[in-house]
């Protein structure tokens, strides 16, 4: 796999076309077409300029857009780093003949799929939707193409939002760490900042700026519209020509500059507030443009490989993790080698570690069976980017637009002619650590979590908009407006073996590759005996150590030798090119029933583990998810239970054998196998190597006990390392995934918070107010218990503030019901996401896990879907009523006290 952040082979997308025709310059005075549907892709640049690849795959009914726009921070005016990125904000905030309330409902009533993001020469907005809505996708961007409003009043309330976007990065150890590391590396270019942007740029930038930035940058000419899904390729260019195709191209301004300087070797620290530390050592790289990046792609992936010796500083005990990654710009990039370390550990001797690795690879070279590995890895890889809609249209879009290639499959034919001396002389060129960046993340505890007296939630005389849907063009009404139940798509074949396994057999054959994925239904805290907290944890690391035929690294060569991904435990996989199918199920299978658990590894484990956990509770993040179990739990839950330093400490090998006895049982176990494989020889494969399989004694206990309802309360866990707090409201609920009470509770959390700015919470504390920058409620339901939970991040002082409207927002819900016209668009959100739920191979297999695990009926969705559109207003707000505790909620967050 290569390791990069941008783009890599593990994002790429192949696709079987016999020739590719090069795409014209963006100043193409008529419409070019390239290849011919029946290859699976069509290309056009239409008069204006704007470039089209239309991609089909129909894994399912769904079609995802990516419009790319050529622009992005290093467009920025100086001493404003992030117009780009509120440009991107302010895109959903209107445009001529587009209010920003109809964005906000058409994008959250065609299933919520949307987003966007900014980064150094890229601006991309990006759309998945149920096939047959793809024109109104198409229309919301040739709009937003043609002209945005960027008004004044919009911006004022959007810079709230975008300014709580940066506090939450900024929050963020990692996000501080990289921001630090780039000011560094390229001082005194575009690079030296990314793309969020500051709060003082922010408060100085104006809406008359934003509208300058998009009218001139924002043209066809300078942008390339990626189309991937199950659609005609043909009569979609004919519905982008008609739409998009009367844009006036525009005259673009110079590119700035990328002049480096040198670089010299500099050392920081930035503390973080998880319980490990992070040793990071970095160097600066040739960009994408370079001729030396394949290359340098091949290299990564030789040196993050389990069999690499970076790796190996995990198995000795020097390491809790290691890894090296790609971080590509254009016209630069860095490189990071990192390793993971327990709290108290010296990161001066992880550094040297690492160095001394780097430094014999850039003196010696790799090992040339890596190098093979790592490009069969890729071919897999490749081919398993067909297995999601919305995957193939972001790594197209990567490819053409940040790569400057004219497919993904480009890419992998660079690597394939890769050599091993190319990837020594990169090496020996550019692992030179007399100039490079070290970097610590070292972790730092919390101080004590604070309780409040009583609840919260009392009234605030708080001014708040409407938040009425609006009326929707007649282009988009009908398409939102549709309530009815989805095709199934999939159709499972569902067997039991004799030892209980139950096997479900999905074929599909948008890709040559087959995905096992396996869960054994299980619950450490009702299964670990007392004292021995922390064993399933230890159990299931040492899964990576081997089987009892094959040691840990002639395991990780067998999987090298077909380029197969594998992961055992409780939750195991294997995912593997359709030639290899077989050969990937048996090390699967021996790995889950021959583990190895060898006793050195055992005792390495076992003490970092034992670190871990003692620097774990003074990490914040624990703290604040024990407080919220303690608060909405009886003091003898079972979900209460944690490992102790002590626990762990006790953990002997024998008793590892003995919880894997226990809960390691076929009669426990779900298996998928989805991919390009006869339902024949899947069942056959399955039965031949988890046949033998048994189990022994009586199951163990897997389900919690329903519990009572909690009691108010408000705590705060300190995190001296943010500057925003995290907030979670929560109550537990006496209703279970199957009462018939769930769809209708479900149904009225999506109208609180199921979509974007269409959505109640989105609309009264983001949209109207920009207390925060996101904010969502869920409802959590399993067999026995369920918890509802609204969750949000927003500066110290206006934490109750946004918390009180958060509350009134659930009592309004008891109290009136819905409009009907409310009630009918978040239905149309919810049978708009069922397709969009089986858009990957992924997503299909863990959707059909999911509902055996709940003991629902595979084709859950289809009947939810009938539920949900018999459901009355009146059903939703007596459910809420019966069931919903507003004054009983609980209020955790993390941070800052909240004022």
């Amino acid at each position: 796999m290569t390791r990069h952040a941008r783009l890599s082979a593990a994002h790429w997308a192949a696709v079987l076309v016999a020739s590719f025709i090069l795409l014209p310059p963006a100043d193409a005075a008529s419409t070019t077409l390239g290849a011919p549907p029946a290859s699976g892709v069509l290309r056009a640049t239409l008069s204006n300029g704007l470039r089209v690849i239309i991609v089909h795959n129909a894994l399912a009914p769904v079609a995802a857009t990516a419009v790319n726009y050529l622009v992005g921070s290093d467009e920025a005016p100086n001493g404003f780093p992030g117009t780009a990125h509120a440009q991107e904000h302010m895109m959903f905030r209107g445009s001529p003949g587009l209010t920003a309330d109809q964005l906000a409902d058409i994008g959250g009533l065609m299933g919520g799929n949307f987003n966007a993001d900014t980064r150094e020469s890229l601006t991309q907005y990006l759309y998945t939707v149920p096939a047959e809505d793809l024109d109104v996708a198409l229309r919301i961007e040739s709009i937003r193409m043609r002209g945005v409003d960027d008004s004044a009043k919009q911006w004022g309330l959007e810079r709230g939002a975008i300014e709580q976007e940066v506090a939450q990065d900024m929050s963020d150890p990692g996000y501080v760490l990289y921001k630090k590391l780039r000011a560094l590396a390229f001082a005194g270019t575009p690079y030296a900042h990314d793309a969020l942007g500051t709060r003082p740029s922010f408060d100085k930038t104006t809406a008359q700026m934003l509208k300058r930035f998009h009218d001139t940058w924002y043209a066809p000419n300078n942008a390339i519209l990626i189309i991937v899904g199950d659609v005609d390729p043909t009569a979609t260019l004919n519905e982008v020509k008609r739409l998009f195709g009367d844009i006036p191209r525009k005259r673009l301004p110079a590119r700035p500059r990328v002049t480096l300087g040198p670089l010299h070797a500099a050392s920081f620290t930035v503390t973080t507030d998880q319980p490990t530390g992070t040793q990071m050592i970095a160097m600066r790289l040739p960009g994408l443009d370079s001729p030396d990046f394949p290359a340098l792609e091949v290299l990564a992936d030789v040196l993050s490989s389990r069999r690499f010796a970076l790796y190996g500083l995990v198995p000795q005990g020097k390491a809790l993790d290691a890894d090296f990654e790609l971080d590509p710009l254009p016209r630069a990039g860095l490189a990071y080698a990192t390793a993971g370390f327990p709290a108290g550990a010296n990161p001066k001797t992880v550094d040297s570690d690492i160095r001394t690795i780097l430094t014999d690879v850039a003196r010696n070279g790799v090992p040339p069976d890596l190098v093979a590995a790592a490009k069969l890895q890729e071919r897999r890889e490749t081919e398993f980017l067909k297995n999601s809609i919305s995957g193939l249209a972001s790594v197209w879009s990567d490819a053409v637009a940040l790569y400057g290639l004219q497919s993904p499959e480009e890419d992998l034919a660079r690597i394939n002619k890769v050599t091993v001396a190319d990837v020594d002389r990169v090496a020996r060129q550019y692992l030179d650590l007399s100039d490079a960046v070290s970097a610590t993340m070292l972790p730092q505890g919390s101080g004590p979590p604070v309780r409040s007296s009583g609840g919260f939630g009392g009234q605030e005389n708080i001014s708040l908009g409407e938040g009425k849907p609006t009326e929707l063009p007649a282009w988009a009404q009908a398409a939102v407006s549709r309530l009815t139940v989805p095709a199934a798509t999939t159709r499972p074949v569902v067997t039991k073996l004799p030892n209980g396994i139950t096997l479900i057999v999905q074929p599909e054959d948008v890709s040559d590759t087959v995905s096992v994925f396996g869960r054994i239904r299980n619950r450490p805290q009702t299964e670990t005996p007392p004292g021995k907290e922390g064993i399933s944890s230890l159990v299931d690391q040492l899964f990576s150590y081997g089987t009892e035929h094959l040691g840990r690294l002639a395991f990780q060569q067998a999987l090298d030798d077909i380029g197969a991904s594998e992961r055992g435990g409780t939750d195991f996989s294997a995912e593997a090119l359709s030639e290899h199918f077989q050969r990937a199920v048996e090390l699967l299978a021996d790995n889950e029933l021959h583990p190895a658990l060898p006793a050195p590894a055992m005792k390495i484990v076992q003490r970092q583990l034992e670190e871990v956990v003692a620097a774990r509770d003074r990490s914040p993040g624990f703290l604040t998810r024990r407080s919220l179990s303690r608060a909405l739990f009886p003091p003898t839950d079972p979900s209460l239970r944690d490992a102790t330093p002590q626990s762990v400490r006790s953990l002997t090998l024998d008793d590892l054998h003995a919880y894997y006895r226990t809960v390691f049982r076929p009669d426990l176990t779900t298996i998928v196998v989805i991919g390009h494989v006869p339902v024949e020889e899947a069942q056959a494969t399955i039965a031949k190597y988890f046949g033998g399989w048994t189990a022994t004694g009586l199951k163990p206990q897997t389900d919690l006990p329903p519990v009572p309802p909690n009691r108010p309360s408000v705590i705060n866990v300190p995190d001296a390392s943010r500057v925003q707090d995290i907030v979670v409201l929560a109550q537990t609920l006496a209703v279970t995934r199957s009462d018939p009470a769930y769809y209708a509770l479900n149904l009225g959390s999506a109208v609180l918070g199921g979509g974007f700015y269409s959505t109640r919470l989105s609309i009264q504390l983001r949209k109207n107010t920009g207390l925060v920058y996101g904010v969502g409620s869920e409802l959590q339901a399993g067999r026995t218990r369920s918890v509802y939970s609204i969750e949000f991040a927003s500066d110290p002082q206006n934490v109750t503030k946004a918390a009180a409207i958060a509350l009134r927002e659930v009592r309004s819900m008891q109290t009136a019901p819905a409009s009907p016209e409310e009630l009918a668009r978040v239905k149309s959100l919810l049978l708009h996401e069922i397709p969009l739920q089986e858009a990957s191979i992924g997503q299909i297999a863990g959707g059909l896990i999911e509902r055996r695990e709940l003991d629902l009926p595979l084709d859950e969705p289809t009947r939810a879907a009938r539920r949900y559109i018999d459901l009355t207003a009146a059903d939703v707000q007596a459910a809420f009523a019966k069931w919903m505790r507003p004054s009983d909620m609980v209020r955790i967050s993390e941070g800052p006290p909240p004022g």
